[in-house]
């Protein structure tokens, strides 16, 4: 049973990861988004295609770090490490592994810029409407702390491998601090926003905005109100937990 729980606790937190709640992007990115923007479609891709994805992916590494790690339970188990350490093995047992590894790890490169500049607008945004900063200012200064805080990062597992924090590298560290910590607070704090300060009916009015059905508004309600803040609880207090080890999962 642990065990399962883990693993639901894990999806639970890649998922808040890979659709970008809770971060500010959905919210900074929705504020540019026309009127004549249909958001139910606009939802219904945003879950297909990220769904897709994430299946696709498990089904071509999964197998792939199994094989090589000869089911290696902490190979198997090593979170943000798995791309820096397993799959550069995984890529030189292959025939053109050279080229493949070259080949994904450029395109790691393009999927870590397009999330940072995602992830810069939405504080950008923010210094620029509350501090009345420049876009000058506010981009320089937020792209010289990830260049600080994304170096400590590549370097946890290379000069800086010795340093832990609560027993953890660089990058697991921030890792479980946005992820598992930072990200289900914000959820928590974005439902009791929505459901008890800007009100459900306010949301409604924008998804039928253009005239499209808000089908879901009842299961909107329902999840906002209850599920979601109760599963982000979740998340929050059995990570911290894991991390201290105050339980094992």
């Amino acid at each position: 049973f642990s065990r399962f729980l883990q693993i639901l606790l894990d999806a639970m937190s890649q998922l808040f990861f890979s659709l970008s709640v809770s971060m500010g992007i959905m919210i900074t990115y929705g504020s540019y988004v026309k009127n004549d923007v249909n958001l139910n479609k606009a939802t219904n891709q945003i879950e297909i295609f990220d769904t897709g994805i994430a299946i696709l992916a498990g089904l071509m590494i999964i197998p792939a770090v199994f094989a090589f790690s000869g089911g290696n339970p902490e190979m198997l188990n090593a979170g943000p490490s798995l791309m820096f350490i397993t799959l550069p093995k995984v890529f030189a047992s292959m025939g053109i592994g050279t080229g493949a590894g070259i080949l994904f790890f450029v395109l790691v490169l393009l999927a870590a810029l397009t999330s940072a500049v995602s992830l810069m607008e939405t504080s950008v945004s923010t210094f620029m409407d509350e501090l009345h900063w420049s876009r000058k200012k506010a981009t320089s200064i937020m792209g010289v702390s990830m260049v600080l805080l994304g170096s400590l990062s590549s370097l946890g597992y290379g000069p800086l491998a010795n340093v832990t924090v609560i027993g953890m590298q660089f990058l697991d560290f921030f890792d479980f601090l946005t992820n598992s910590v930072m990200m289900p607070i914000a959820a928590i704090a974005s439902c009791i926003l929505v459901s008890r300060v800007i009100g459900v009916d306010r949301i409604a009015d924008e998804v039928t905005l253009n005239g499209a059905p808000f089908r879901r508004r009842k299961v909107f309600n329902a999840m906002i109100r209850f599920l979601c803040p109760f599963f982000a609880a979740i998340i929050l207090i059995s990570s911290i937990a894991s991390a201290f080890g105050w339980i094992s999962m």
